[in-house]
């Protein structure tokens, strides 16, 4: 495949039973072949993206050491800032050229969970920073669901499998600055090829060149979204799930030719977690004599430990 295949959410909730066939099959054969589906339909408004590219855009123009303040120790760069170059891809010691945010999950009725996961930071300098994340969390977070949705029809389950997993689940808005580049980098890229940790992950800001996704041949086919697009693709738990049914492609964000290296790029992936007790053990349908077992039985929560060992984010 040598093109990122688009899908229309709105056929999915429409209501009509042959749109709704429609979408499952279409987002379930791409996430089969590459990983990948470029989706309009979702529920972030024009405005609500506009405003949240304009906070971050500001918070990352802050003074360093006002952005430093927020980056909180012990806690995995689970919320708040993490610096430039601190995260590197699995196996790779060469920081990736980025910063970025987290806004974790804002939790309702359950306390154990609020106790369980790290509080929001609060950015005191910008009045509507922290309004405006939230809100686009919950849009992001509605949006998945019903993608998730989708997916549990196209893997024979009921149609609500994911739903208990994902509320109140652990998942990150990440915010991205890859800032200009004012030096040959040695080794280094502005994310470097990777496959993601969760189920599933919905990207905004694709929309010019620099993201790449590895195809079945092993060809770097450039992932480019419409502005009213979302680029969502399968996360490793997702792929452990199905027993890699669907497919967690490698990706990466390269860096600009020489004649851009002055410019900043944004970008602001929201990463489908469920809760930590969540099994990942392989689907018993998705198991067969062409498709024996791949992975070992493990929960969601273990996983990620593991993962955030492998990416410098935590210590063992």
């Amino acid at each position: 495949m040598s093109a990122i295949p688009s899908v229309n959410l709105e056929d999915f909730i429409s209501g009509d039973p042959a749109r709704k066939e429609k979408f499952i099959k279409e987002i379930g054969d791409a996430f089969e072949d590459i990983g990948f589906v470029a989706l309009s339909g979702h529920f972030l408004s024009e405005k609500l993206v506009e405003d949240l590219y304009s906070e971050i855009k500001d918070f990352f123009n802050l003074p360093q050491e006002v952005k430093d303040k927020y980056e909180i120790e012990g806690i995995g760069g689970q919320r708040g800032y993490t610096s430039f170059g601190k995260e590197h891809a699995k196996g790779r010691k060469e920081g990736d050229l980025k910063e970025f945010w987290h806004f974790g999950q804002y939790v309702e009725d359950d306390p154990k969970l609020e106790k369980e996961y790290p509080s929001n930071v609060m950015v005191e300098e910008l009045d509507r920073f922290n309004e405006v994340g939230k809100e686009t969390y919950k849009m992001l977070e509605k949006t998945a669901k019903y993608v998730l949705r989708a997916l549990a029809l196209h893997l024979n389950l009921e149609e609500t499998y994911f739903d208990e997993y994902i509320k109140n689940g652990n998942s990150i808005l990440r915010p991205i600055h890859y800032p200009p580049i004012t030096e040959e980098p040695k080794n280094a890229v502005r994310a470097a090829a990777h496959g993601d940790i969760n189920l599933i992950t919905l990207l905004m800001g694709a929309h010019g060149k620099g993201l790449q996704v590895k195809n079945h041949e092993g060809e770097w086919v450039d992932a480019i979204a419409r502005p009213d697009q979302l680029m969502i693709n399968v996360g490793d738990m997702l792929s452990r799930l199905s027993n890699n049914k669907l497919k967690s492609t490698i990706h990466q964000v390269v860096n600009p030719p020489k004649e851009l290296w002055g410019t900043s790029r944004y970008s602001v992936p929201f990463f489908m977690h469920p809760k930590s007790e969540m099994p990942l053990n392989c689907l018993e349908n998705c198991i067969d004599d062409s498709n024996p077992k791949q992975f070992d039985d493990i929960t969601a929560g273990e996983f990620l430990h593991e993962r955030l060992i492998e990416l410098g984010l935590i210590k063992s």
